[in-house]
């Protein structure tokens, strides 16, 4: 089996920047529909964008609403991973979206380490 190119999106912005929120998701599927492999790893404020009902309103001119492109990102089968201790920190742990996942600092270096290039957002 080949070995597909991948490439992992960090976030750190939520609705206190819509567009650095909006554009990692704008380039993942975009990556995918190019047969890229796409990871997405949530941080800090970020993390909120996994929360139930959170996304549903994230707009910024020129790009599709944030909800209609997280949902096409995950219906690919792809995953949101979570920081845990930002997720904890949130107290959301039982409120977060069907394909997010909350992990640790090994799952982020092992993400980051199988990637051609990693992209801080």
């Amino acid at each position: 089996m080949e070995n597909k190119e991948k490439i992992v999106y960090v976030l750190t912005n939520g609705k206190n920047n819509p567009e650095k929120a909006i554009i990692p998701f704008v380039l993942a599927n975009g990556a995918m529909a190019m047969d890229i492999e796409v990871s997405i790893i949530l941080q800090s404020e970020a993390v909120l964008l996994a929360k139930k009902g959170y996304a549903e309103d994230i707009k910024h001119e020129g790009f599709d609403p944030l909800k209609k492109l997280m949902d096409t990102y995950l219906s690919a089968g792809n995953k949101l991973y979570l920081c845990g201790p930002c997720v904890k920190a949130r107290k959301m742990e039982n409120d977060i979206i069907d394909g997010a996942v909350i992990v640790g600092a090994a799952k982020v270096a092992q993400e980051a380490l199988s990637a051609k290039a990693v992209f801080t957002y």
